[in-house]
């Protein structure tokens, strides 16, 4: 059989043409595309640590309690109960992902996207600063040299970022306060949480010390979706043929050659792209859009005299001369679907009730007997709070003459946003029930703006019926 022929260039951006891998050192390009996405990126760094601190309403900004199964966002709690809500906000965003990819290309990958705001300015930055620049650590790469002295400092304090991350992300889940009494203890007293920060810590290490540019490449699902959610008209970066090709050097002593591109052939927008492709290959899965072959651009077509925008914010439909339309069919179907489904989402919040009453019956016999004879049912009543404040809660029997209520809790005080279980007791003359049934309804009401009737059917003994029907014949 006949070899196959070797390949003769990098098959992809990360490897080189032995198969080995290429670690990719950007070069950093100062413009202003990437001042202004450092601005946003510190913006959005100092909002992610202090989210978990913030409070509305009382409770955190955001914390997802799974132990409660309470999710909290924006002072709103949701409960495992609010699937239509849960779904019209996922729709929604969803949806805006669509709309926003349709109008602006991958601006969340360049510009929001967390692998990217970390990775571009904190861990990268860090990396420069103690390998001793960018032509530094490309000669530690090529002297395979990754326990440098240098690179065990960074990896040191990598180590020290992923732990705060780390933390940082467990505070979601738990709270700060919860957060702050478990860093004061011993890790074999709190096992669990103890793992998942130190799980997310290692993640957080490997993903920006060894992984890096290849979770977007290969783990994250973005890159392959813009297929479909971008159109000829969406915005990208990207660059001009029509204006840089020929590339090359303007050859002087050849007065009668076509007139070279704007394009030097320089390289500069290689050097700097983060994920390693080159730009003027057109559109690719690769490309995050993060600008920084623009500004590398622009910087050396003001050297040379040239325009800036050979690589710039464009269309494909502008690209081949042709107008951009902002209005187009996904412009418009986009927002009207995410109108629909948001505003569902906001009238669905505002129209809930003020509180959910589940009633539940008792763990054991469905019934007692006194000595007296009468029949005594336990109910547990579970009520969760959503108005935005502190109530009280009261409960009343309903269709239920010559009972008696038992309820040693109530009132019963439920924070907002919170979840209480209490019991009553109902106690009924065995002749209230009619083949072991009795149909009751607990109204429970705070006294103001929430009341809801809830129907319930306690249990007694079924032999007094039929006593009851011999005595009667």
């Amino acid at each position: 059989m006949t070899a196959a022929p070797a390949p003769t260039g990098r098959v992809l951006a990360t490897l080189n043409a032995d198969g080995s891998r290429r670690w990719i050192r950007p070069k950093p390009s100062r413009g202003k595309f990437w001042q202004r996405r450092r601005a946003v990126a510190y913006g959005l760094m100092l909002f992610f640590l202090a989210i978990p601190h913030f409070r509305l309403n009382g409770k955190p900004l955001m914390l997802l309690d799974l132990t409660r199964r309470e999710f909290t966002l924006f002072g709103t709690t949701f409960l495992p109960t609010d699937t239509l809500l849960l779904m019209l906000l996922g729709i929604s965003l969803l949806i805006g992902i669509f709309l926003l990819t349709a109008l602006f290309g991958r601006a969340w990958c360049g510009w929001a996207c967390p692998q990217t705001v970390y990775m571009e300015f904190l861990f990268r930055p860090i990396e420069r600063l103690v390998e001793g620049g960018w032509a530094r650590s490309r000669q530690l790469d090529k002297g395979n040299e990754h326990f440098h002295p240098r690179r065990l400092v960074k990896y040191a304090i990598y180590a020290v970022l992923a732990a705060v991350l780390g933390n940082t992300f467990l505070a979601y889940f738990v709270g700060t306060e919860q957060l702050s009494h478990w860093m004061m203890q011993s890790p074999f007293e709190h096992p669990t949480p103890f793992v998942v920060m130190a799980i997310t810590t290692v993640a957080v290490f490997l993903d920006f010390t060894w992984f890096r540019e290849q979770t977007c490449l290969v783990a994250c699902p973005y890159g392959r979706w813009q297929a479909v959610l971008l159109d000829q008209q969406s915005l990208i970066v990207a660059y001009d043929p029509n204006r840089g090709e020929p590339r090359g050097q303007p050859k002087k002593a050849l007065p009668l050659a076509p007139a070279a591109g704007d394009c030097v052939d320089c390289g500069a927008c290689v050097l700097t792209c983060p994920t390693g492709i080159d730009i003027r290959d057109g559109l690719q899965m690769e490309c995050i859009h993060c600008t920084q072959c623009a500004d590398a651009c622009d910087t050396v077509m003001r050297k040379v005299g040239k325009p800036e925008g050979l690589i710039r914010y464009t269309s494909k439909e502008s690209l081949a001369g042709h107008v951009r339309h902002l209005i187009r069919p996904r412009t418009v179907l986009y927002p009207v679907a995410f109108a629909l489904f948001f505003g569902g989402f906001l009238f669905a919040l505002e129209t809930k009730p003020k509180a959910d009453v589940t009633l539940l019956g008792a763990i054991g016999q469905p019934f007692t007997r006194e000595p007296d004879g009468s029949v005594v049912n336990q109910v547990r009543i579970k009520i969760a709070n959503r108005s935005r404040a502190t109530q009280r809660y009261t409960v009343d029997l309903e269709d239920a003459d010559g009972a008696r209520l038992i309820a040693p809790e109530l009132p019963l005080n439920v924070v907002n946003g919170r979840t209480v279980t209490t019991s009553v007791f109902v106690i009924l003359p065995a002749e209230a029930f009619h083949h072991g049934q009795k149909q009751v309804r607990f109204r429970v009401s705070d006294g103001a703006a929430f009341m809801q009737e809830v129907p319930w059917l306690l249990r007694g003994p079924e032999d007094h019926d039929g006593k009851r029907e011999e005595r009667d014949k």
